[in-house]
């Protein structure tokens, strides 16, 4: 999928931002990244609202392969292949998986903390300073005998 195609088909959806990501585009409405493209295939963010509506058409999560393991990307799942002949309907799944995008950065923000006492600033502690001229316990032993 190039840049052209995928502009073309969120055409009915409203604008999309489109940027180099990995090994293909990811693609974001309004700051929110909600689609990924990745070796021919579209993939759309998804939770736990939509992740039976991607189950019901028979879709799989992203999932990629390293040298030891497949890793499985349960928040981001196939567009199922219908939907690029059907632009009304794919606008629809792109709404939801903004949503699913929105909702998952609501849930990471982080949430004020209350300050520990080592974030509390300290006045910073002068050195002392080790006095001059005074004695210690083994040299006045040597001194006295």
């Amino acid at each position: 999928m190039d840049r052209d195609f995928l502009i073309d088909l969120f055409t009915d959806f409203g604008p999309v931002t489109i940027r180099r990501m990995f090994s293909g585009f990811g693609i974001s409405a309004d700051g929110t990244n909600f689609a990924l493209a990745l070796r021919a295939g579209l993939y759309f963010r998804a939770d736990e609202t939509t992740i039976p509506q991607f189950e019901a058409e028979g879709s799989q999560p992203f999932s990629y392969q390293t040298r030891t393991k497949t890793v499985t990307v349960n928040s981001y799942w196939q567009l199922p292949a219908r939907l690029f002949d059907d632009s009304e309907e794919l606008s629809n799944w792109a709404r939801a998986a903004l949503a699913a995008a929105q909702r998952a950065a609501l849930r990471k923000r982080p949430k004020p903390r209350k300050p520990t006492k080592k974030a509390v600033a300290k006045k910073p502690v002068a050195k002392k300073k080790k006095p001059v001229g005074r004695v210690g316990k083994a040299k006045r032993a040597h001194h006295a005998g």
